[in-house]
């Protein structure tokens, strides 16, 4: 459609998706675009807009202030990750004194080696401390998606009727608004993966309390009181290997003390192997002649606390070794390498195989606790560190050969492709986007490598998604890469980069970078007029586009002869009811009132 307001997607869109095309609103606040069609909406005394045909009506809740929202009493969404916990007394009380504090915004920061224990440690301060606190909040913070989809997640959770009427961006701002509003509130932002990602939200929300982890040691200057977080004493490590055992009603033998000093007394590495035993019947010095089979590289350093990933890779193929009789639970792992760690939709997994030998795939792997799942909604988490290690190739490593990895990554791809919704501007699409928009980021930001048409449309519709919901600054990234990737796979005439350089020429429009902007609309005008002709529509949604672009620069000696010329192209070739021809004809009378033209 032609109108001046959302340019940014056009027809001929990269498969599989079908980006809704072409797609150009008329200038200012004069029309809106529809589900059937285009909506004009005049402004000005006396003005009388056309009916537009789907509208989203708020509910009366939208409209109160957020300072004047009551949060329920004990609103909370913190999962149970502390039924096994020891330890920590002098780690628990420090997080006492610091989060005390009787000034504004309290930010503490835990930091320390990936499986030390920092989620575990801040999910057993906030459960034990519920009534100090309302709301308390528990946010995955490793990308600002996350960190944004959590947020969104809180003002849902204060005003559920909101969840289906209000873009993301919306509800994210609404949480931060309540939150500088009130106090009393505590938030747990877990795996935050830089400093910085979070000092506009600490800027604004300066009345509650903040605790965080991160494997970032350092950048906590001006932000938060880092605390770091060691491994277990020995004792301490011997007793939670101990509790996993004896809860499934085996008994501890010889040797829980000589595995746990071989794992370094890294708490993850100690739970794995401890459920090993247990869900295998091995013994603690079994466990240790099946470690004393890999490569003594593989020990280097773990009992100083050394480099996490050597155990944890030690511990996943002993684990995938035991689970080889049923090869789809290494085909899960690795397809679950390429998301986001956390809240995965178990339909992600959908197309390896038959429910019932799914389910029990995914149930061996969380005996095993190789991932974990939410018991209320099914979705699953892996570790970050287990993920790593199953999208990276290693020789002579059965479970991590290239092919299998890459096989793996290719329908993590299309299966997202696949669930990610096509039309981004549907409201009713708007919950599945959000929840699969960190698993979009996650997914394209591991794939680097050689670009593709597949992980092209995910980037394309991913940047349309966020540049719909306002957030415009982090749609210019994906747009960018699926230009990239449509030019050196599919050519610079395709029609699919012709229509990927427009809509990222509208994110720049948006964002107000003219000057990125302008170029890019004249070569799309240039190249579409060359291969598709003057009279597609493709071209005279193009040639709209750059009309608007012209105008928004106040270049209306530029923006009213070219809005002239596709308004006559539009009657010529579509007739003079087109709703094409009508929003043309809106768009031009619209630059001649900039002009101050009312005649």
């Amino acid at each position: 459609m032609i109108g001046r307001r959302k340019r940014g997607d056009q027809s001929g869109s990269i498969p599989p998706s079908t980006v809704p095309g072409p797609s150009v609103t008329a200038a200012g606040a004069r029309s809106v675009a529809t589900a059937d069609g285009l909506g004009l909406v005049m402004t000005g005394d006396g003005a009388v807009g056309t009916q537009v045909a789907h509208a989203v009506v708020l509910p009366a809740e939208a409209c109160a202030s957020p300072s004047s929202v009551v949060c329920p009493a004990g609103l909370s969404n913190l999962v149970d990750r502390v039924s096994l916990f020891v330890g920590r007394e002098e780690e628990l009380g420090q997080l006492d004194v610091a989060l005390a504090d009787p000034g504004n915004v309290v930010v503490q920061a835990v930091h320390g080696l990936g499986g030390v224990g920092k989620s575990t440690l801040a999910a057993r301060w906030a459960a034990t401390r519920t009534s100090m606190h309302n709301p308390v909040w528990w946010i995955t913070a490793d990308s600002p998606a996350a960190l944004d989809a959590g947020l969104a997640g809180l003002a849902a959770a204060l005003q559920p009727a909101l969840t289906d009427v209000l873009g993301q961006e919306a509800l994210r701002e609404r949480a931060v608004q309540w939150l500088a509003a009130h106090h009393g509130w505590l938030l747990v932002l877990d795996d935050l993966a830089e400093p910085a990602d979070i000092k506009a939200l600490l800027a604004r929300a300066t009345t509650g309390r903040f605790l965080i982890t991160s494997r970032r040691a350092t950048g906590w200057h001006g932000i938060a009181k880092p605390v770091a977080l060691g491994v277990l004493d020995p004792s301490e490590a011997v007793d939670l290997f101990t509790q996993i055992l004896t809860h499934d009603g085996l008994r501890v033998s010889d040797g829980a003390d000589e595995v746990c000093a071989e794992l370094g007394y890294l708490p993850l590495a100690v739970e794995q192997a401890a459920a090993y035993c247990a869900e295998t019947g091995t013994s603690p010095r079994g466990y240790l002649d099946l470690l004393a089979q890999y490569p003594a590289e593989l020990y280097a350093g773990t009992a100083e606390g050394g480099d996490p990933r050597r155990t944890i890779a030690r511990i996943w193929h002993v684990t995938l070794d035991r689970l080889a009789d049923d090869p789809l639970t290494g085909q899960i792992l690795r397809t679950l390498a390429w998301y986001a760690s956390d809240d995965i939709p178990r339909t992600l997994l959908h197309h390896l195989a038959e429910p019932p030998a799914l389910q029990r795939a995914i149930g061996r792997l969380a005996a095993h606790s190789m991932l974990t799942f939410d018991a209320d909604t099914g979705d699953l988490s892996v570790h970050r560190l287990v993920q790593a290690l199953a999208r990276t190739a290693a020789p002579r490593d059965p479970h991590r050969e290239l092919q299998s990895i890459e096989q793996a990554r290719s329908l993590a791809i299309a299966t997202l492709s696949d669930a990610f919704p096509a039309d981004t501007q549907a409201p009713a699409s708007w919950p599945i986007s959000r929840v699969l928009l960190p698993h979009v980021e996650a997914l394209t930001s591991h794939a680097q490598s050689l670009p593709d048409v597949d992980t092209a449309s995910l980037l394309e519709r991913m940047g349309l998604f966020l540049h719909g919901q306002g957030a415009v600054d982090r749609a210019i990234a994906p747009l960018h890469r699926a230009l990239t990737s449509c030019s050196w796979v599919l050519g610079e005439d395709h029609p699919y980069t012709l229509a990927s350089r427009n809509n990222l020429a509208g994110a720049y429009e948006s964002a107000g970078d003219l000057g990125r902007a302008v170029p890019l609309y004249e070569r799309t005008l240039a190249d579409q007029v060359r291969v598709l002709g003057g009279d597609h529509p493709d071209t005279l949604s193009s040639r709209n586009n750059l009309a608007g672009a012209y105008e928004s620069a106040g270049d209306l000696g530029q923006a009213i002869p070219l809005y002239g010329r596709t308004l006559n192209d539009c009657v010529r070739v579509l007739g003079e009811d087109h709703p094409y021809t009508l929003a043309s004809r809106n768009n031009l009378a619209g630059a001649y009132e900039s002009a101050g033209d009312l005649g």
